[in-house]
């Protein structure tokens, strides 16, 4: 089968700069970064009265109201102008959705947006755009009650764990999956520390610092939580990627509340530094994809003309080398998991399993897939039809939406995928698994 589209010629100097790139080899670069992304920006789950036409379309609204709180960082967007349009024409955005019941029989709407149609509607209103690339907090939770200090330690090690602190590692996790922040906590293994408890009430990074040295993160928070009269307070202070700036707190009523206020203004700082202006997001998108095993001109040229002639392709140029590893830039029309979709019909290139994965989908057998989504093969240019609601007795697992997967870069690359509106693509290179006579393409 051809996926051949219209032919682009060759971009010209590319071969020069591919050479030009190789310089990069001789630069002294740093060890693993945490960089990561966030699979399931893009979708949602609402509760829903029903299936009608009536109560999807409100469920749409619903759904992207938090996706365009997740993508653009701020609450804030949707105060803005032009953001109730966007609201009523969200069926336009989808991708897919799925209507099912939970366990307490009440029907839940599950849908997935398309990346670059949102990521568009929100330059439309003149919002920013933060990429599926974020940085990794690692935050030291320190919560004194009725005069005991814990160590707020990771939500899913374990059952006592969870229940050991007071739910606090529960309520985080959740306020940072709500905004698609990627935020992480110490082993259990650190909870017999006095020490480190005591430096980080008292906000003294030194210590938690070198404690942190063998965990994976791109920023430090150090947080104590204490009650204030009938309000919860957090103070807190950053280390790391010039995020520190002083003290910062908040209160709330209740232990949720708390988490959410402390996530929403640790996502509005990120945002800040890391989010494209709406002047930048651009008619074509950008995303750069990432070939391993890209060992000679030969290879480049022929990796080149493959993506060239793919029909969602509209031009690919070199970006950065280093060994046999190429990262090419492509811009592309349409959605990114229909390019995804594209280069997985051509066997040369293999996922690597340790990148990014897509997106997952957030319906299964029984879900409505509509035009322009992953499985329709039609062009994104159509508009799409009506859809018909669906249920299942099975809902879909929440936990699953939102997926924090480690990106495998060095520290320059982190950088550049931190301000990147999409998410890396990593492949392996492997013409031999082409079968022909000839090695004919």
């Amino acid at each position: 089968m051809s996926l051949s589209g219209h032919k682009l010629p060759q971009a010209p100097g590319l071969a020069a700069r591919f050479f030009a790139f190789i310089g990069l080899l001789l630069l002294i670069w740093s060890g693993p970064a945490t960089a990561v992304t966030v699979s399931g920006l893009y979708s949602a789950r609402v509760p829903v009265e029903g299936a009608s036409e009536a109560q999807l379309t409100k469920g749409y609204a619903d759904g992207l109201r938090q996706v365009l709180v997740r993508v653009s960082g701020s609450q804030d967007v949707l105060a803005t102008a032009g953001v109730d349009s966007l609201l009523a024409d969200a069926e336009s955005l989808l991708l897919s959705y799925q209507v099912a019941r939970d366990e307490s029989g009440q029907s839940i709407l599950s849908m997935s947006f398309g990346a670059v149609g949102v990521n568009r509607a929100l330059a439309s209103i003149d919002a920013p755009v933060w990429g599926a690339n974020r940085p990794l907090t690692l935050a030291w939770i320190a919560v004194e009650d009725r005069g005991a200090r814990t160590l707020v330690t990771g939500a899913s090690e374990s059952t006592a764990s969870a229940t050991a602190d007071g739910g606090w590692s529960t309520a985080f996790d959740a306020a940072a999956r709500k905004r698609g922040l990627p935020l992480t906590t110490p082993p259990e293994s650190f909870n017999t520390s006095r020490e480190l408890l005591s430096d980080i009430w008292g906000q003294f990074v030194g210590r938690v610092k070198s404690a942190s040295s063998d965990l994976e993160h791109d920023v430090l928070a150090l947080v104590r939580v204490s009650r204030a009269g009938g309000q919860w307070r957090a103070g807190w202070v950053f280390d790391g990627m010039s995020m520190d700036a002083g003290e910062e707190s908040v209160t709330a009523p209740t232990q949720q509340a708390l988490a959410e206020a402390v996530i929403n203004r640790w996502a509005e700082r990120y945002a800040g530094r890391y989010a494209v202006a709406a002047s930048e997001v651009g008619d074509s998108p950008q995303v750069d994809i990432v070939l391993r095993g890209v060992s000679s001109l030969e290879d480049y040229a022929r990796v080149n003309k493959i993506l060239q002639d793919l029909t969602p392709v509209v031009g690919v140029g070199a970006h950065r080398v280093r060994d046999d590893q190429l990262t090419l830039r492509v811009a592309f029309s349409g959605e990114l998991d229909q390019l995804q979709e594209y280069i997985a019909l051509d066997p040369r290139f293999v996922p690597i399993e340790s990148g990014i994965p897509a997106e997952p989908e957030v319906a299964d057998s029984a879900s409505t897939k509509l035009p322009g989504s992953q499985e329709s093969g039609v062009s994104a240019s159509e508009p799409p039809a009506k859809p018909e609601g669906e249920e299942s007795r099975t809902a879909a697992d929440e936990s699953a939406m939102f997926t924090y997967q480690p990106v495998p870069v060095d520290e320059e690359e982190a950088q550049q995928a931190f301000e990147s509106l999409y998410e890396v693509l990593y492949y392996r290179w492997q013409p031999a698994s082409v079968i022909g006579s000839g090695g004919s393409e």
